[in-house]
C-alpha cells in the first residue's frame, strides 16, 4: 500500500517541477489538474475500510480539483487571450532549481521529524512541504494572475497532504474543510482576476502598481 501511495505522491511532486519549469499557462493548469486528481484518490488508499463518505469526498475532490477549477482557469485564460508567461519575476530555470532544492530539502528534513510509524515510511510530509514551497514560488515568481492562482492551488494541495496525516483521528473532517476553503477562495480569486482583466485588459499583476488613491 505504501508503495502505491508513495508513487502517487512522487508523481505529484514531479508535477510541481513541471509547473515551475513551464512557460505555457495551459501546461501549468494541466499540471495542477492532474495533481488534483492524483491527490483526490489518496484517502481511498489511506482508509482501509472506507465507506461511502470517504468515497464521496474523494469523488468531490477529484471533480473540483481536477476538472471544475482547471476548467474555470482555462476559460479565464481564453477570455484574456494569454498563452505564455513572458516575463516572470523569477525566471523559469531559477524557479525550477529552487523547486528541486526545496524538494530535496523537504525529503531530507522529513526524516528528522518525529513521525508516527505509519507515516514514517511515506512521502506525505515531504510531498506536503515540497508542494507548499512550490506554491509560494509560483505566487511570488509569476506575473500573470492565472499562474498565481495555480500557485495558490498547489500550495493548498500541500496543506491537503498535511491534512491526510490526521485522517485516522478526524476522518475527512480536515479534508472537507480544506476543500470548502479552496472552493470559496478560488471563486473570490476569480472575481479579482475578472476585475483586473476589465480594468487593465490584461492579467499582468504588475499593472496594479499604477493604482493610486
Amino acid at each position: 500500500m505504501n508503495s502505491t501511495l508513495n508513487l502517487l505522491i512522487g508523481m505529484a511532486m514531479g508535477l510541481n517541477l513541471l509547473a515551475l519549469g513551464g512557460s505555457r499557462v495551459p501546461q501549468v493548469i494541466r499540471a495542477v489538474a492532474v495533481q488534483g486528481i492524483v491527490l483526490g484518490v489518496l484517502p481511498l488508499l489511506l482508509e482501509h475500510d472506507f465507506g461511502w463518505l470517504v468515497a464521496l469526498v474523494a469523488v468531490i475532490t477529484v471533480m473540483v480539483k481536477g476538472f471544475l477549477i482547471p476548467g474555470l482557469l482555462n476559460r479565464a485564460m481564453r477570455a484574456a487571450k494569454i498563452e505564455r508567461e513572458i516575463d516572470p519575476f523569477i525566471g523559469f530555470v531559477p524557479s525550477l532549481l529552487l523547486g528541486a532544492g526545496g524538494t530535496i530539502a523537504a525529503v531530507a528534513g522529513a526524516r528528522m521529524l518525529p513521525l508516527l510509524p505509519e507515516h514514517a515510511g511515506t512521502l506525505l510530509v515531504p510531498g506536503a512541504l515540497a508542494s507548499i514551497f512550490t506554491g509560494f514560488i509560483l505566487l511570488i515568481g509569476r506575473a500573470k494572475a492565472i499562474s498565481q492562482v495555480c500557485g495558490y492551488l498547489i500550495l493548498e494541495n500541500g496543506i491537503y497532504l498535511f491534512g491526510l496525516l490526521l485522517i485516522r483521528s478526524t476522518p475527512l473532517l480536515v479534508e472537507s474543510g480544506i476543500l470548502l476553503d479552496l472552493t470559496v477562495g478560488v471563486f473570490v480569486i476569480g472575481i479579482i482576476v475578472d476585475r483586473i482583466q476589465r480594468a487593465f485588459d490584461s492579467l499582468d499583476t504588475r499593472k496594479l502598481t499604477v493604482l493610486r488613491e
